[in-house]
C-alpha cells in the first residue's frame, strides 16, 4: 500500500475475536437483505457438511489484526472478471454442482465480509490531513475495482448455488412498485451565502473596483445565487424524484480550520425547511466538523433542528471507523447513515451496492442503523484534487457504475450540493445533474428518500 500520513491520537483498537460463525450470520444476514425471497437452505464450512459447502481460505487472518490480507486470486464470473480474497485452491472450480449440494470453491464468505465490514479501515492507521480513511490506502484503489460492486459478485455466485440447491429461481430485491433499483438523491448545504465570493476575490485581482463594487452590492442586497433550497427541490422534483437536505447547523470552522455552513440556522430557514417537507423533501442532519468523534456535539446539532433529522451525514465525509458507528447507535436519533462514500473517487467504498448495516466490532454483530452508501458526490468528479472530469465525460463514466447497481437491484446515491445548482457552473452544474437525472429516470429506477429507503428494508 502507498505510504499514508498516519493520524495523530486515533481511538484505540476494541474489536472482540470475530469467528466463522460471526462471519456467516453477518454476511448471510445481507444475502437475504439482497434476495429477500432466498429459502432456507443450509450454508457453511465444510465441517459442518452443510448442503452449500464453502471452502474455507482465510487461515488465521481473522485472529491478527492486519488490515490487508494476501492479493486477491481473479476469477471470472457473469461477464467479470473479479478479485476473489481468501481464494486458496484456485485451481479449484468457482462453482461444482452436484444433486442436492453445491461447493464453492473460494471463501467468498470471509471475503464479502472483509469488505463490507470495512476491516481495511478500522485496522488501518492511514488518515487523511481530514481524519478519513484514504482512497490511496483502500484495496479498492491497489487492486483497481472501485466501481465494481465484488461483494455483490461473491452474492451471485451464492445465489447460483441457492438455485441449483432449491430448484428455486432468486432475482434481485425490487424497490417501490417493482423498480430494479432505486435512488436516493441528496444534497448537502453548506454554503447559502458565498456564490458572489470568488467573482468578487477575482475581480480584485484583475483591479476591477466596479465589478467588485457591484457584487458586493448585489450580496448585502439581493438573494445569494446559492441560497436556492426551493430552486432545488423543483430541479429534482421535475424527474419524479424528491430531494434529500443534509443541513449543517454549524457555522464557525472546526477546531483545526476547516470550514462549516456559511448560514446560520434561524428561524427563517427553519420554517422553509417545514415548507420542504410538506412537500415530500426529507430533511437530515450533516453533522460539523467534530461531531463524527462527539457524540454530545452532535445530539446538540440535531436539537438545533428543532423538528429532529431523518438521518445523518458528515461534513467532508468524516467518519473514524474505531469510533463513529458506535456513536451513532447511542446518539439513537439516526435511522439510517449516508457517509461511507471515498471523496476521492466514484464508486463503492464497501464493494457494495445496497445499503447495509455496519459491523460492530466491539460485539461481532451488527450496528443498530442502516449504512446508505454514497456512490457519486459533484465534487468528486471535478475538482483539482480528485478526478477532474471534463463536463461531456461524467455521464459516459458514471454509466458502468450505475448499470452495475441497476443489474443487483441496488441504490444509486447521488450528492449535488445546492451551490452546484448555480446556472454559472457549466462543468458539474445544473446541466451535468439534469443528464444523470434523465438517465436514472430512463432506466426505471425508483426515487427514494432516505426514510422510504429504511422502510422498504
Amino acid at each position: 500500500m502507498p505510504a499514508i500520513t498516519t493520524a495523530p491520537a486515533l481511538p484505540p483498537l476494541n474489536a472482540a475475536p470475530v469467528t466463522a460463525g460471526m462471519r456467516l450470520a453477518y454476511v448471510l444476514q445481507h444475502f437475504r437483505l439482497a434476495y429477500p425471497d432466498a429459502p432456507n437452505v443450509d450454508i457453511g464450512y465444510a465441517a459442518s457438511h452443510p448442503a452449500i459447502t464453502i471452502i474455507a481460505g482465510t487461515g488465521n487472518f481473522f485472529q491478527q489484526n492486519t488490515p490487508y490480507p494476501a492479493a486477491p486470486n481473479y476469477r471470472d464470473w457473469a461477464g467479470q472478471r473479479i478479485p476473489f480474497f481468501f481464494d486458496s485452491q484456485p485451481e479449484v472450480p468457482l462453482l461444482s454442482l452436484s444433486p442436492g449440494r453445491a461447493e464453492i470453491g473460494a471463501d467468498i464468505i470471509s471475503a464479502a465480509f472483509y469488505l463490507l465490514s470495512g476491516w481495511q479501515e478500522y485496522f488501518s492507521d492511514a488518515r487523511d490531513r481530514h481524519g478519513r480513511f484514504p482512497y490511496a490506502a483502500s484495496v479498492q484503489k491497489q487492486y483497481g475495482f472501485v466501481d465494481l460492486p465484488v461483494a455483490n459478485y461473491y452474492f451471485d455466485v451464492l445465489k447460483t448455488a441457492v438455485e441449483h440447491v432449491t430448484s428455486q429461481p432468486l432475482r434481485p430485491r425490487r424497490w417501490a412498485g417493482g423498480a430494479p433499483f432505486a435512488a436516493f438523491i441528496t444534497h448537502d448545504i453548506d454554503n447559502l451565502r458565498s456564490s458572489w465570493k470568488a467573482p468578487a476575490k477575482a475581480a480584485l485581482q484583475h483591479g476591477q473596483l466596479l465589478n467588485f463594487g457591484q457584487l458586493a452590492w448585489q450580496h448585502f442586497t439581493q438573494p445569494d445565487a446559492w441560497d436556492n433550497l426551493e430552486a432545488v427541490a423543483a430541479a429534482t422534483a421535475a424527474h419524479g424524484a424528491k430531494s434529500s437536505f443534509f443541513i449543517l447547523p454549524e457555522s464557525r470552522p472546526g477546531a483545526n480550520g476547516t470550514p462549516n455552513a456559511d448560514y446560520a440556522v434561524s428561524p427563517a430557514l427553519l420554517q422553509r425547511l417545514e415548507a420542504l417537507k410538506a412537500q415530500g423533501c426529507e430533511i437530515s442532519l450533516h453533522g460539523s466538523i467534530g461531531t463524527a468523534t462527539d457524540a454530545p456535539h452532535l445530539v446538540r446539532e440535531v436539537e438545533r433542528l428543532q423538528h429532529g433529522a431523518a438521518g445523518l451525514r458528515f461534513h467532508y465525509l468524516r467518519w473514524e471507523p474505531r469510533q463513529t458507528p458506535a456513536l451513532v447507535d447511542a446518539a439513537n436519533w439516526f435511522p439510517y447513515d449516508s457517509t461511507l462514500g471515498f471523496a476521492e473517487h466514484f464508486g463503492f467504498r464497501n464493494s457494495y451496492c445496497h445499503p447495509f448495516y455496519p459491523f460492530n466490532f466491539a460485539t461481532g454483530s451488527e450496528h443498530g442503523f442502516l449504512e446508505i452508501p454514497l456512490n457519486v458526490m459533484d465534487a468528486t468528479l471535478h475538482h483539482p484534487n480528485y478526478l477532474q472530469l471534463r463536463a461531456e465525460e461524467i455521464l459516459p463514466a458514471l454509466r458502468p457504475m450505475l448499470a452495475e447497481i441497476e443489474r443487483f437491484g441496488g441504490v444509486a446515491t447521488l450528492l449535488w450540493h445546492n451551490d452546484h445548482f448555480d446556472p454559472a457552473n457549466q462543468v458539474t452544474g445544473p446541466h451535468q445533474f439534469d443528464e444523470i437525472m434523465g438517465y436514472l429516470q430512463q432506466r426505471g429506477t425508483a426515487f427514494l428518500t432516505g426514510s422510504e429507503i429504511v422502510a422498504e428494508l
